[in-house]
């Protein structure tokens, strides 16, 4: 019987010195403890381990029994007895083993732990493991670190519930064991916050260190896929009170306004391989992004926060971080990323931002991810927030920096959409410029011209693609019907009628000859493909067409005459347009003529 072997073991043992205990006696006191939890004597066992004379024996054999017993304990219903004598035998070996012994095999386990266990593994784990590390006298810092560490490489993988339903299934116990975590944390926070308050330079800096890279950490996984807004019928949603708590730990160890400062330049582990230096920046960034979204879009800790920087000082302090957000592709990081830019430049005032900020990298890379998102982007309701968005950094520059950012676009964009946004918002802030009463120097005169120069051309003068480009071609006809109406030929406020001569030549006739090209090619594509329905005798002919390599669903003569039928319509909507300019310019020149 197993209990039997176990006594004939433990009687052995208690008459031996605790130096002569042997390999042979631990592996003899693993199988019979083990053998016992197996069959079913679980109470048997947690009798030798209270008795008073097996203490040595406990304390150095002990730590053998925590693969078994765990097996067990997941192995027994909730409700079964024996799980309740598993759990406290679990718990006695946290009090009477080597501390040193004991927390090795308790990491030992959890990392050998994997798939739907993880979590309950961890939260099983986390009380007994607490209590050996709140022991430990030698590298108690590089302990709890290791502790944090192994904890939070195991839950990494795990999918973060995202959806009301998930988290409130929390299927693997995700949602629970991150909270679980951070109760697991607080004892060693209070240690530091402690020897901080004792000693105003305190030097023991490793046990701090290791926390803040656990918050580093969390900030990554879970927080930063995490879905974080309030949900109705969740009245303490699970992932907002662990970002509660991180930021907590953050503020009483003196972190949390230091990071939200550091812009990703604080300091880093040295790493001679340079692969690995560039992860761990990744990963730095990543959570600094986190935990600036955390702060001043949900709020979190923001009653720490000093009140003292203007809203332009904390955009530039943030666009590092709206730049990561905004390079990612998961919608819920994205999100983020688009949520912490838009509560940016709400805060300040329109025409607040300064032109010397676009001196600033980040300045142009993030207009340039928006363009982006609002073109490459699948989600069409990211789309529409980043064109919003787009919109309101528009608003909040200065006249110079707007005519800047303009500039910037309609070089680097590459989408004809954009591009004819950006001549929208061009002939918006020409429109103030003129009936306003104060000079403004961008939109009018040789600054002006210089941009329109940029704005009325083809790119590839006759033979531009003009049905790929038609969202550009009728913002700047509209833009040139605009101020050959509204400016006056004898003023000439805003340049157009010093250089008309350059804006015919360099677009409105190769946009008359293209436009004449093209109409004829489609009128002879129409012709062709009537001639050969007739010839078909049947309209359901049908055509493949590939588009960046992939196969589209196949179109029937019909479609295809529809499509055809459609770009003719384009065709005669510029050509309108550019009828009524040139008509416009023809009046109002021969009006000047005939004056003087």
């Amino acid at each position: 019987m197993a209990v039997d072997e176990l006594q004939a073991i433990i009687q052995r043992c208690q008459i031996l010195e605790e130096a002569d205990f042997k390999g042979e006696d631990f592996s003899l006191f693993q199988v019979a403890g083990q053998k016992c939890l197996e069959d079913g004597y679980a109470a048997q066992l947690l009798e030798v381990i209270q008795n008073e004379k097996n203490k040595v024996i406990i304390k150095n054999m002990g730590w053998n029994l925590i693969s078994p017993l765990v097996r067990c304990i997941f192995m027994y219903k909730q409700e079964d007895d024996k799980r309740e004598h598993c759990l406290r035998i679990l718990d006695q070996l946290a009090q009477l083993c080597n501390p040193k012994e004991l927390f090795l095999g308790l990491l030992e386990q959890i990392e050998q732990t994997s798939g739907e266990q993880v979590c309950q593994t961890v939260m099983l784990l986390l009380q007994p493991l607490q209590t050996v590390l709140l022991k430990l006298q030698n590298k108690k810092a590089y302990s709890v670190g290791l502790s944090l560490a192994m904890i939070m490489n195991q839950l990494t993988p795990l999918p973060v519930p995202y959806t009301k339903q998930q988290i409130q299934e929390d299927k693997l116990g995700l949602c629970q064991c991150c909270n679980a975590v951070v109760d697991f944390a607080k004892p060693f926070v209070d240690e530091v916050v402690k020897n901080m308050e004792k000693s105003s330079e305190y030097n023991d800096m490793e046990l701090k260190e290791e926390l803040i890279k656990f918050c580093m950490k969390s900030l990554k996984y879970p927080l930063l896929t995490a879905q974080l807004e309030q949900l109705e019928g969740i009245e303490e949603h699970p992932f907002r009170h662990f970002a509660s708590e991180i930021i907590d730990i953050l503020w009483n160890i003196g972190e949390l306004i230091p990071l939200v400062f550091v812009h990703c330049k604080g300091k880093t582990p040295h790493w001679e391989n340079q692969e690995f230096a560039d992860i761990e920046r990744k990963n730095s960034a990543d959570s600094l992004a986190c935990l600036s979204y955390l702060m001043f879009v949900q709020h979190f800790g923001v009653e720490c926060f000093p009140v003292v920087f203007s809203p332009s000082y904390l955009l530039l302090c943030n666009m590092t971080h709206i730049e990561v957000l905004l390079k990612r592709t998961e919608e819920s990081v994205l999100s983020k990323g688009l949520d912490l830019f838009e509560s940016c430049l709400l805060r300040m005032e329109d025409n607040s931002l300064l032109h010397h900020y676009l001196e600033f990298r980040d300045f142009i890379n993030v207009p340039q991810d928006l363009v982006k998102i609002m073109t490459l982007c699948p989600m069409e309701h990211m789309r529409k927030k980043s064109l919003n968005i787009l919109q309101l950094l528009i608003d909040k520059f200065d006249t110079e920096g707007k005519y800047t950012l303009f500039r910037c676009l309609l070089k680097t964009s590459n989408h004809a959409g954009v591009e004819g946004y950006i001549i929208k918002n061009i002939k918006d802030q020409i429109h103030l410029a003129l009936t306003k009463e104060y000079d403004n120097i961008w939109f009018t005169g040789h600054h002006l011209i210089s941009l329109l120069d940029l704005v009325l051309s083809l790119p590839e003068g006759a033979e531009t693609d003009l049905l790929q480009n038609s969202d550009r071609i009728m913002a700047s006809l509209n833009l040139l019907r605009y101020l050959v109406i509204k400016d006056c030929e004898n003023d000439s406020q805003t340049g157009v009628w010093t250089t008309l001569g350059k804006i015919d030549q360099n677009f409105l006739k190769p946009l008359r000859v293209g436009l004449n090209m093209s109409k004829a090619h489609y009128e002879a594509e129409i012709k062709n493909k009537k001639e050969n329905r007739k010839e078909a005798h049947s309209s359901n002919t049908v055509c493949s067409v590939t588009v960046s390599g992939e196969k589209m669903p196949a179109m029937t003569t019909g479609m295809q005459l529809q499509v055809l039928h459609s770009a003719l319509f384009t065709f005669d909507l510029i050509e309108s347009v550019l009828a009524r300019v040139e008509e416009l310019i023809e009046v109002k020149t021969k009006a000047v003529m005939d004056e003087n």
